[in-house]
């Protein structure tokens, strides 16, 4: 297992000053000051991901449960409706995103915002967030947007438009949780439902159309 290198920030003043009580012999600090810099390590955990199914599949790009699905229009993602599939990363959750399918990023958009609780239905509209979008070979459209809350306070992508990336790439890091909004286009087949648990890079999460998959006769 590796880490996200944002980790590093968060984690190593812990650990210094573990060792500094170590060294004045403040045993209970040492201990209390290691714990809490492995358990902000763990916020930053990249586990392995395997998905071996078809390459026309949508992966989960986020880490948690799905907590609403909607049909909305999100004008950076071109002409809709979509449909959204939310998804909640709690603090137990990995916290870094993966690509849901091959693609090119034509867009990759931050907008600054509040910090509102993620499970909050105004927090995907408000909050500070980054939405990218892919086109994929058929020329259809997929977006993943990380959204900050309340404990969340920074959200990273390493995407810029013009990009390839492969499904299951890395593509950002909430830091320290929060929510993930996953655009995809109407003639897709969700899988999931509302309470499903999603493992980044692994769970199936929609499927196009067979006209989609097959292309114009």
């Amino acid at each position: 297992m590796t880490f996200a290198r944002e980790a590093w920030v968060f984690v190593l003043p812990f650990a210094f000053l573990a060792l500094v009580a170590v060294l004045v012999h403040w045993p209970r600090s040492a201990v209390a000051l290691a714990v809490l810099s492995i358990l902000i390590l763990a916020f930053f955990r990249i586990p392995r991901r395997d998905y071996s199914g078809p390459a026309s599949m949508v992966l989960a790009p986020a880490n948690g449960t799905v907590t609403a699905i909607a049909t909305v229009d999100e004008p950076l993602m071109g002409p809709g409706p979509f449909q959204r599939v939310t998804t909640f990363l709690s603090v137990f959750n990995v916290h870094v995103q993966r690509a849901p399918m091959d693609g090119r990023v034509v867009e990759s958009r931050f907008r600054p915002g509040k910090k509102l609780a993620a499970f909050k239905p105004e927090a995907g509209e408000v909050n500070e967030s980054h939405l990218v979008v892919l086109e994929t070979a058929s020329g259809q459209r997929i977006g993943v947007k990380q959204i900050a809350g309340l404990v969340a306070r920074r959200v990273v992508s390493y995407l810029e438009p013009g990009q390839e990336v492969r499904r299951g790439d890395l593509i950002g890091v909430i830091k320290f949780g929060s929510r993930v909004d996953l655009y995809l286009p109407e003639s897709h087949q969700l899988l999931v439902s509302k309470g499903d648990r999603m493992i980044e890079g692994k769970t199936p999460v929609a499927k196009p159309s067979e006209a989609v998959t097959k292309g114009p006769s």
